[in-house]
């Protein structure tokens, strides 16, 4: 049974329905499949010939396309190697499921930051939505600590694309900088001028809504939120 059989047998047309409104911005078929189960068919596809298994597997679907990078992400090979598959793998990226379950699997980042760094400032530079978006989920995911929030913070700043789900991403980013790197991230939000309004305001909305911001906090960032939209 291929991989497209196994994806077939496993379908939930009712999750079909619901992950279809999820993504509106999808562009290829969807069988319906949960993502716990994708993850477990990659790790499954990890163990035996990966590479033959990403050669021949087709990007006909939403979920072929997942397992891909989620294989991608656990089998087991060279560092030099994985690279070369993920830069090969980011033209395929074209919606923020996609984007963010594969930005989830790349766990091995954390043992070479400063080379995947690298690779993440060419996305940025790239004027790609979906490359952006990747590079700004990755400072999301590996990257929100002291050594690394300037250099995100220049890069929210520089943003180079007016698309929703990069200035989405950038402003999910930094509440979860705000969370992790409170300091910095209160004298960032104070002091850029650079950040865009919209990407301004739903940054400050998130930090609003999440759940390990003290009250104290949120009440600076209310009156911060006021005063910028009566400024």
């Amino acid at each position: 049974m291929d991989i497209k059989e196994k994806l077939n047998s496993l379908r939930d047309d009712n999750y079909r329905e619901f992950q279809s409104k999820l993504i509106p911005d999808l562009k290829k078929p969807i069988i319906g499949v949960r993502l716990p189960v994708l993850r477990k068919l990659a790790k499954e596809e990890a163990k035996k010939d990966y590479k033959e298994f990403l050669n021949q597997c087709s990007d006909d679907t939403y979920e072929e396309i997942m397992v891909q990078g989620f294989v991608i992400g656990c089998a087991s090979m060279s560092e030099d190697e994985r690279f070369l598959l993920i830069e090969r793998f980011l033209p395929k990226i074209d919606n923020w499921a996609v984007c963010d379950g594969f930005c989830g699997s790349l766990k091995f980042t954390k043992k070479c930051r400063e080379r995947m760094w690298k690779l993440m400032e060419e996305c940025m530079e790239s004027g790609e939505e979906y490359k952006i978006r990747f590079a700004m989920v990755m400072m999301l995911d590996y990257y929100a600590d002291e050594e690394y929030c300037s250099k995100a913070f220049q890069y929210f700043d520089r943003n180079l694309h007016e698309g929703y789900y990069v200035k989405m991403a950038a402003a999910w980013a930094i509440s979860q900088y705000f969370v992790k790197v409170r300091e910095k991230t209160m004298a960032y939000l104070k002091n850029t001028a650079a950040l865009d309004e919209w990407t301004y305001q739903k940054s400050l909305q998130k930090i609003l809504e999440s759940y390990r911001v003290s009250l104290e906090d949120k009440a600076v960032i209310r009156e911060m939120k006021s005063k910028r939209k009566s400024s």
